[in-house]
Parts: structure tokens; sequence; C-alpha cells
């Protein structure tokens, strides 16, 4: 055993990336931000999933309304924030297993099943697939909420947030949850916390999905409402005429295709000349 160990943090590569910075101008990798705002809560029935519907390429725009919500079995649905290429096949991935396994078992996909399967996939990448999800279900055990981060580490709570409109999302929650609410009451508070993550977020917009679970049932509801629509819209009508034509030339195609029917005893054939 080597007695010159020393327990604890080690810093030593603080001191090397910043000679790298400062004499040879190499800049160490930055922070990708990712906008969204997701969420959960358990009600007495079931679980109520919400989600913007905003994809960003830096400061553009990509997606209005894109689904943020995805399908891992018919009792349990995920929300998805980070990198969309990363959560989409990280969760159909995750939704091809459990498939299987209803296949191979023939009973109901627990949640905590696929809890298990969604940490121990992305812990073995170690945070390089960046997919922080939101996955809600209920199974015979009753509803199940949990948060899944990129490098696999897992919450489980009554009301969950995710994304970079989180915190925006996290206090209407803190000050409006309360046990056993009904299913309006939770997708009312849902519907809070998405459009505060929408007004305060500039990674979070457009239009508020929610997905209620329920033990027998669910229901995904796509454009439950667009908190940020535009007020006024000018229609442009540009009457016929309005550009004038420089030149134009009208080919008769009878005229440069001939179509030639020959009938043989080995069947019927077509021939096309041009």
């Amino acid at each position: 055993m080597n007695d010159n160990v020393v327990d604890g943090f080690s810093f030593d590569n603080v001191a090397r990336n910043v000679f790298l910075e400062q004499q040879l101008g190499i800049h160490p990798p930055k922070v990708l931000k990712t906008g969204t705002t997701i969420c959960g809560v358990i009600f007495k029935d079931g679980v109520v999933l919400g989600a913007d519907t905003r994809a960003t390429e830096g400061p553009i725009v990509a997606d209005k309304n894109c689904s943020k919500i995805h399908y891992i079995a018919p009792n349990i649905y995920c929300c998805g924030a980070g990198t969309a290429a990363d959560t989409e096949n990280t969760t159909a991935l995750i939704s091809s297993k459990l498939a299987l396994h209803r296949y191979a078992t023939g009973k109901q996909s627990r949640v905590d099943t696929a809890m298990t399967m969604f940490k121990r996939m992305l812990w073995r990448y170690q945070g390089h697939v960046s997919a922080a999800l939101v996955l809600g279900g209920v199974d015979n055990n009753g509803g199940h909420l949990y948060t899944i981060y990129p490098h696999g580490s897992t919450d489980k709570l009554p009301f969950v947030t995710m994304g970079s409109g989180s915190l925006a999302a996290m206090a209407i929650f803190e000050s409006e949850f309360k046990d056993d609410m009904s299913e309006e009451e939770a997708k009312r508070i849902v519907h809070r916390a998405i459009s505060a993550g929408i007004y305060n977020d500039l990674g979070s917009g457009s239009n508020v999905d929610i997905c209620v679970i329920k033990k027998d049932s669910s229901n995904y509801i796509r454009g439950y409402d667009v908190p940020s629509g535009r007020k006024y819209r000018r229609e442009y009508v540009i009457p016929r005429g309005t550009t004038a034509v420089l030149n134009s030339k009208v080919l008769e195609i009878k005229k440069l295709v001939e179509v030639v029917d020959e009938s043989h005893k080995g069947g019927d054939e077509m021939l096309v000349e041009m």
C-alpha cells in the first residue's frame, strides 16, 4: 500500500489547463447550453407530464413544434431534454427493449424496469449521451415519477422539472403543489409550470404539450395551449399580374414523343421513342 496517497480531490489539472490556455492558446471546450422545459407531477389517479415544443440550434429556433414527450410503453411516457437526437434514439431504444420484455413475459412493463434500463445505458456512456429525462408511468404499484440525468443518476419525487427552464417551472410546483390532486388540478399546475418556463427562458417556447397517464389509459395532448402565440398576423394578398412576365414558351409534348403499341405472342410491350 502506498502511504503517499492523499485522500480528497486532486486539482493538479487546474494548473495544467491554465498553462495550456495562456502559453499555447488551447482553450477547454465550453458547456453546450440546451433549451427545454419539461416537468411531471403525481396526482391521486396517475401522473401528468408536460413539455414545451421549441427546439434550438444555438441562437436559432430550429423547430417550433417538436415533440418532447416520447412513448415508452402503453403505461409509460418520457420527456426528454438535451440533444434531440440523443433523447429520441435513447427513448426509442428502451421502448423497443421493453416491448421485447413484454412479449417474453406477457406482463405489463413496470416503471422501475424502464428507469433501470435508462440509467444503465446512460451510465455506460458516462454522460456523453446528452439525454436528461423525466420518466413517468403507472403500474400495479401505482404512479411513479423519476428524473434521469445524462450520467445515469436518478431521483424519485412527487414533482420534478428539468431543462434550462426548470427553475421557473419548479417555482410553480413549490408554491402550488399539494398531495392527492385531481386530474384537472394536476393538468393546470403542469400547464402553469411549462408556461413559466416558456415566458422566462429563451431556450423554451411555442406550445405546451401534456400527457396524462392513468392505470388503464394514457392521453397525449399535443398543443394543449399556445401561451406565446402571435397576437397580430398580417395576411398578404398579391393580385395576379403583379409580377411582370418577360417571356413565355409553350412546348407541345405530343410533337416530341411518339408512342407505339405493339402486340406480340409473348406479351404486350410498350415502345417509347423520343
